[in-house]
């Protein structure tokens, strides 16, 4: 059993890095996205659909071991830090549902102005980011928060 529980935490461990760690890669593509023309935007873009597609994926991965986690281990699902894990993660799905396809979309569309749409990606990936930031304080510092 003790094997199987730090498999699994090894699991979510990476599925963490997984989730989080390629937005970062995404604040350079913003500038060169800004400089792009014509047929140069399509590769800029099929990374950001990449990525977004990545987190989700790896967003179950995570969703998946940290259940485990929480039956596995010492704590319930009454625990302060893991409720507000699960606020915050509700928030980033409905999030990451709707922020990041529809400025895709647009970006694709010639008849738009980008640079709008370019610094709404950029908030939108910060927002991301400290939504994923939070969720992973919470989970390591496990503050006792009642």
């Amino acid at each position: 059993m003790d094997l199987f529980y730090r498999f699994i935490i090894y699991l979510h461990v990476l599925s963490v890095v997984a989730s989080i760690g390629p937005f970062f890669i995404l604040f350079p593509m913003i500038k060169k996205l800004r400089a792009a023309s014509g047929a140069e935007v399509t590769p800029y873009l099929d990374t950001f659909r990449f990525t977004v597609r990545l987190s989700k994926h790896a967003g179950h991965v995570l969703v998946g071991s940290g259940v485990l986690l929480v039956v596995l281990g010492p704590w319930t699902w009454s625990t302060p830090w893991i409720l507000m894990t699960l606020f915050i993660m509700f928030c980033s799905l409905f999030f990451l549902a709707r922020a990041f396809s529809p400025t895709l979309k647009k970006l694709d569309d010639d008849k738009e102005d980008r640079e709008p749409l370019i610094a709404k990606l950029k908030r939108t990936i910060w927002t991301y980011l400290i939504l994923l930031l939070a969720m992973l304080w919470f989970m390591v510092v496990k503050p006792n928060l009642w």
